[in-house]
């Protein structure tokens, strides 16, 4: 039987460690429980994750990015430095699209997505940061700043994910009308289901949400 090193207090995660870790936690899994989706040793997966010398092979990536439903790319950090889309297209992909209730699952595992709105100058696209609220998109910021602009108006919200290293990817889009949330006991909830604060800092209390008219997506599936 093949033996691991010994996880101890005195090994450090690696950067694959850490990041297989902290989207295992987003999602609620336990090692035993990536572990038995994976087909490894739940011993291997504590190794991987603690022990900066750890380096799982190609295999063993696919199948804890399956698990852990993100890509290779981002567990390996391929992304970190690089913009996505740079990887060779694949010799076998098929362009699907997604169910509705895919959509919604995919939306709920990011917190990054991207806002289009009509602005006077033209359609203008913004990032913020979002949370999945109750059949909705929500995202707070500055009565000043430009999401604030969408109150009221029809608009897009969009948010996808690539795999350069398998060339593949998924995205899901978003329509409908954004409003104000007003209601004490509506924040309230909204500030609590939230991930994280605004990455642009600053004071963003205005909570906006969009009611979706559409909820599409699609995946480039590679045979």
């Amino acid at each position: 039987m093949t033996k691991h090193p010994s996880t101890t207090a005195t090994t450090a995660a690696g950067d694959i460690g850490r990041r297989i870790t902290m989207r295992r936690e987003e999602l609620g899994l336990s090692q035993e429980d990536v572990a038995a989706r994976t087909g490894i040793a739940p011993g291997y997966l504590r190794y991987v994750e603690q022990d900066a010398t750890a380096a799982p092979g190609v295999a063993t990536l696919r199948g804890l990015a399956r698990a852990l439903d993100t890509s290779v790319s981002t567990l390996a950090g391929g992304d970190a430095d690089l913009p996505p889309g740079r990887g060779r297209a694949a010799g076998h992909a098929e362009l699907v699209e997604l169910g509705r209730e895919e959509c919604w699952k995919l939306l709920s595992t990011h917190g990054v997505g991207r806002l289009a709105l009509p602005m006077p100058e033209g359609i203008t696209v913004v990032p913020v940061n979002y949370c999945v609220a109750e059949g909705t998109i929500a995202f707070r910021t500055s009565p000043a700043a430009t999401p604030a602009e969408a109150t009221d108006t029809k608009c897009a919200f969009e948010v996808d994910e690539v795999d350069d290293a398998l060339s593949q990817g998924w995205s899901v889009l978003v329509r409908g009308m954004a409003h104000t949330v007003t209601d004490p006991a509506g924040v309230r909830r909204l500030e609590e289901q939230a991930c994280t604060g605004p990455w642009a800092g600053g004071e963003r209390d205005l909570w906006l949400r969009i009611t979706p008219s559409t909820v599409t997506g699609r995946r480039i599936v590679v045979g």
